[in-house]
């Protein structure tokens, strides 16, 4: 694929424990700068415990990740990070909260809201803003600094489905100008279709499918979305079946 403007990722022989427990075990993954990755599977397979290694909040127990050839563990003031809350500051109007990531300068916060479609909200407060809204004052904030990889950890999962697809939509279209590297991390297999490049799958703290997903953008649900929706479903159906079994062998 072509060279963005975002951070390049490498990934090698990832381990992470939390007391004995392993949640991610040898993994390895190379992203490159510019590419949209969605991260899928169950709960507690290690999604967001693996963004949050790439974003340097916490340490790999074995292994490395260097973020343009530079340990993930260095301050890098190039990352954001969005969650599934907007973790907007109550007391603050929404241009005071979108300041925050600008380093107070006006003119890159009010070009940020603007590019949200929320610059008339200017002087609003949280409390009187859809969810919808709140994530993309969240998005703007994020978006202030000129980031080179932004991370999602299911930022649109508390949506209604319209507000969901409006959101799909306006992170696509930022990301298609401005080329920055993204990771999210969701449930939603439609969802990772709808936006990724390349849709990796965790099962069990491992990597059980990488699948680059060859489609035109923007994506159509047509019967070429449906095949690439069924085959990681079929993965994720298929894992959970084995799971099954072996613990009906293990009684």
């Amino acid at each position: 694929m072509s060279k963005g403007t975002g951070i390049e990722i490498k990934i090698d022989n990832l381990n992470k424990y939390f007391g004995q427990v392993k949640v991610l075990e040898n993994l390895n993954l190379n992203i490159y700068s510019g590419e949209f990755i969605a991260i899928v599977g169950k709960s507690g397979c290690g999604k967001s415990t693996l963004l949050r290694m790439i974003a340097g909040l916490d340490k790999p127990s074995e292994g490395k990740i260097n973020l343009d050839k530079q340990s993930s563990l260095k301050q890098n003031s190039n990352i954001r990070y969005l969650f599934q809350e907007s973790r907007l500051l109550p007391w603050k109007n929404i241009m005071d909260n979108v300041l925050i990531g600008a380093d107070n300068n006006k003119e890159l916060a009010q070009n940020a809201l603007n590019s949200v479609g929320l610059l008339d909200k200017a002087k609003e407060w949280p409390y009187a803003l859809s969810g919808g809204q709140k994530q993309r004052v969240a998005l703007a904030r994020a978006l202030t600094s000129n980031p080179k990889l932004i991370l999602l950890d299911e930022p649109l999962g508390a949506l209604d489905a319209l507000t969901r697809i409006e959101m799909q939509q306006l992170i696509e279209k930022i990301w298609l100008d401005k080329k920055f590297t993204v990771i999210l991390v969701t449930h939603d297999v439609s969802e990772a279709v709808t936006l990724a490049d390349r849709v990796v799958l965790i099962e069990k703290g491992k990597i059980e499918m990488n699948m680059h997903i060859t489609l035109s953008r923007p994506r159509i649900k047509n019967n070429d979305f449906a095949y690439f929706e069924k085959r990681i479903l079929n993965k994720v159906l298929n894992l959970s079946d084995e799971r099954k079994k072996e613990s009906e062998y293990a009684i």
